[in-house]
């Protein structure tokens, strides 16, 4: 194992396949666990907290398994665990021998420093945790481990007894812990209480201190970034925030803070930006839709919409944008709504690659005519394909036509076993012949799209790429029930990126019938083939 980066000064300590994987929904294979442990190391993390081996067979075979497969560049492997049982030598405990077994380099111990959890939850005295704590981390500094020690509920311990808390941490800290950790374990905490207590703590007891919190005020970054402020040198989080309930604080803001804001380096060199590509790399493993709007790595988290923004942004973007979005590895992004003005369509023209300079009248056109859709329905800003479309049909123009569609079908049939037929069938025109294409598919819209497949491939072989990623329906305003208006948004990828496209119709499968029709014509937009016509 080799590691390089910042010193050891502050630590970046990422909890995600141990705290993260609490959070409702997340369930990690071992295969799961190692992937991530992959992307947190080439992040550049300092530590990475596994898991608890021998809890649960799968922590302990990722501890196995990380050994031999992982070559970790930056960050050292962290199995977690409890302090000895009440009564009981620390040596002859299975579960902290366990610790030893994973072979982790560094030991995480949760400890108890809320006097009525050591009482209710432990059933043992103050004094003998107090003992519990000491003997644990003695004997694990002697087997030639580095012991970080997680006081559990510590705020809310330290409201009920101070002086009990702080002695826990004197004696996590003599025992020979490196960091103590202070846990707002219920996530009740406010940035304010958080740092006069950890100023109290540190003053008081000179230990090393570190910062774990839960976001359940919705405080988790700012109680961490208090707990800086106020001296902690160790901060514990989880990508993109997943942990129990409402989640932990999330590494990514906390570490781009402390590189942006605070100018500590607590990464690599040029580590922060690969940060949005690593944040979306874990959501896919754990099978989450990134978060949109996240700070630093979501999508909207650099895109403008409002016509006065884009104006600003046009002299200079950092009138509305408190970093450049490539320190994070981002991308600004202009969204085109009825909201738009000249300059939201010529932003969003430079972005994808068409120069609207000087051209006045047409951006106007363009204005209008979105204002005039998004009247009727469609949104742009969620669509970006389809508004390219639209743009270049005024640029060029022309419409981009690559097919034409003479008609089309969509049959269900109930059948009396329960079960349900889709079946389609589509007319068009390509390149001067005539299609018909008939497809079945487990819905009238899945089989509109496998029609529209059959009938193209053979004269376009670039929609063979093409694969239906995301279908979405909404119900507009204006009417009720089955009369009224359907939006339909359709994400459609290749292999090499995604593109939305938009649909609007009264009739659901008209809506997706149009939104179908743009996702194929830009796709062969991009792939570089020429219109029919």
């Amino acid at each position: 194992m080799t590691t390089s980066g910042p010193d050891d000064s502050f630590h970046v300590f990422d909890t995600t396949l141990r705290d993260g994987a609490q959070r409702e929904g997340i369930n990690l294979t071992v295969a799961d666990k190692l992937t991530i442990a992959r992307h947190l190391d080439d992040f550049g993390v300092g530590f990475i907290e596994g898991g608890w081996p021998g809890a649960n067979p799968r922590d302990t075979e990722f501890f196995s398994r990380a050994k031999k497969e992982i070559d970790f560049k930056h960050a050292q492997l962290v199995a977690f665990g409890a302090t000895r049982r009440p009564n009981a030598e620390a040596s002859k405990d299975q579960q902290v021998n366990a610790l030893l077994e994973s072979g982790a380099p560094v030991i995480t111990l949760v400890a108890k420093s809320h006097d009525r959890h050591v009482e209710l939850a432990l059933r043992t005295t103050l004094d003998e945790n107090i003992e519990m704590v000491r003997d644990t981390v003695s004997y694990l500094r002697d087997q030639g481990r580095r012991v970080f020690v997680d006081c559990e509920h510590f705020f809310d311990g330290y409201r009920a007894n101070p002086e009990y808390a702080k002695s826990v941490v004197r004696a996590a800290a003599g025992a020979g812990a490196e960091v103590v950790i202070l846990c707002d374990t219920n996530g009740g905490m406010l940035p304010a209480q958080i740092q006069a207590v950890v100023t109290t703590v540190l003053a008081d007891t000179g230990a090393r201190l570190g910062i774990h919190t839960q976001d359940d005020t919705g405080c988790a970054v700012a109680n961490t970034l208090a707990a800086v402020d106020a001296g902690a040198t160790h901060v514990q989080c989880t990508a993109n925030g997943y942990g129990e309930r409402v989640g932990n604080a999330n590494l990514f803001p906390v570490v781009a803070a402390l590189e942006l804001k605070y100018g500590k380096q607590v990464l690599p060199e040029g580590a922060l930006a690969e940060m949005t590509r690593i944040s979306h790399a874990i959501a896919e493993v754990v099978n989450l839709t990134p978060s949109t709007h996240q700070p630093y790595v979501g999508v909207s988290a650099f895109a403008h919409k409002a016509g006065l923004h884009a104006s600003a942004i046009k002299v200079d973007p950092d009138l509305y944008q408190h970093i450049a979005p490539e320190q994070v590895g981002n991308t600004m992004r202009m969204l085109v709504s009825d909201m738009a003005g000249r300059a939201s369509i010529e932003l969003k023209g430079k972005e994808l690659g068409i120069d609207l300079d000087g051209e006045r009248e047409l951006v106007g056109r363009v204005v209008e005519r979105v204002k005039e859709r998004e009247l009727k329905g469609y949104t742009y800003e969620a669509a970006d394909a389809s508004f390219e479309l639209l743009l270049r049909e005024e640029v060029e123009g022309r419409a981009r036509v690559y097919f034409r569609t003479e008609s089309w079908r969509a049959i269900t049939e109930d059948r009396p076993d329960g079960t349900h037929a889709n079946e389609a069938t589509v007319k068009l025109w390509a390149k001067g012949e005539r299609i018909v294409a008939t497809a079945e598919g487990n819905g009238p819209v899945n089989a509109l799209d496998k029609a529209l497949r059959v009938g193209l491939e053979r004269i376009y072989p670039q929609l063979a790429k093409l694969e239906l990623v995301d279908y979405k329906v909404r119900i507009l305003e204006g009417k009720h029930g089955t009369e009224s208006t359907t939006r339909v948004l359709i994400t459609t990828g290749d292999g090499d990126g995604d593109w939305s496209t938009v649909g609007v119709a009264e009739n659901v499968i008209a809506a997706s019938w149009q939104a179908l029709e743009d996702a194929y014509t830009y796709g062969l937009l991009k792939a570089g083939v020429e219109p029919a016509e």
